[in-house]
């Protein structure tokens, strides 16, 4: 069975509830003097728009919405956006420029590479597109995973989604020596990585292209925010929205492509 799987990695191969998302409140509460720590919700919400993949951008955007609330023109602000990566990255990262020691040491993984094995002993190729840094993606794919050499297109790569460039760059070079309309399945837990989708699918209608949400673990601590979770990226464009990712086996992406 031909088919390209492309994975999302951020909430999707590995937990980023207590490094990504922790940098993020972190970074807010530091611009706004400990006035504002934006909650896991609070988060969600401003993701849930479908243009705040990038979170060095989504932190900048949660300070100049606190700040606009009490009153204050962006304009007045003049926040310096390398500032805010700079205290970002120093923890998520970490300060070792010559290695990583910050938030993302502690990430737990939400699949193992035997996994990925399966897949390609089904036949299906399959590839990374990442809105995280080239040198972020490959700790955990290189170094956690242990995989050698992956299909990698990441931050510094391509355009932010829902941009479809990189998703579409990253099958180019999965898909040599298949025909060039080898259905596509894009794995991702956010309304972008849906969006992502329903624009290839705009700009290129030939080939299918399915979208597989997955519930990242921290909305799956109360029903109410799994089941809410699940409708938003239903509504986004999602054909299925899992648990985890591991169980798109590929008996499941088999019944996907027959649907």
């Amino acid at each position: 069975m031909n088919a390209i799987v492309v994975f999302d990695i951020d909430g999707v191969v590995r937990d980023v509830s207590c490094s990504y998302r922790r940098a993020i409140a972190d970074t807010v509460e530091y611009f706004t003097a400990n006035a504002y720590r934006p909650t896991s919700v609070d988060i969600d919400l401003l993701k849930s728009e479908g243009v705040w993949n990038n979170d060095w951008e989504a932190s900048q955007e949660l300070i100049y919405r606190y700040f606009e609330a009490q009153g204050r023109s962006r304009q007045q602000l003049q926040l310096d956006y390398k500032d805010i990566v700079a205290f970002f990255q120093a923890r998520y990262r970490g300060t070792d420029p010559e290695k990583f020691t910050g938030y993302i040491c502690d990430e737990p993984l939400l699949l193992q590479p035997s996994y990925l094995e399966q897949l390609t002993l089904a036949g299906m190729r399959w590839g990374f597109f990442s809105g995280a840094t080239r040198a972020s993606a490959n700790y955990v794919l290189q170094r956690r995973l242990g995989l050698q050499s992956p299909v990698l297109i990441a931050m510094e790569d391509a355009p932010g989604k829902p941009d479809p460039t990189g998703l579409f760059a990253t099958v180019r070079l999965l898909e040599d020596g298949l025909d060039k309309n080898t259905p596509v399945v894009y794995v991702g837990d956010t309304v972008a990585d849906m969006y992502t989708v329903e624009k290839a699918r705009s700009l290129c209608g030939d080939r299918l292209w399915i979208g597989v949400g997955v519930l990242p673990p921290h909305v799956q601590e109360t029903a109410t925010r799994r089941d809410g979770y699940a409708k938003t990226l239903q509504q986004a464009g999602a054909v299925v929205v899992l648990d985890n990712v591991q169980q798109l086996s590929p008996g499941k992406i088999e019944e996907l492509l027959s649907l």
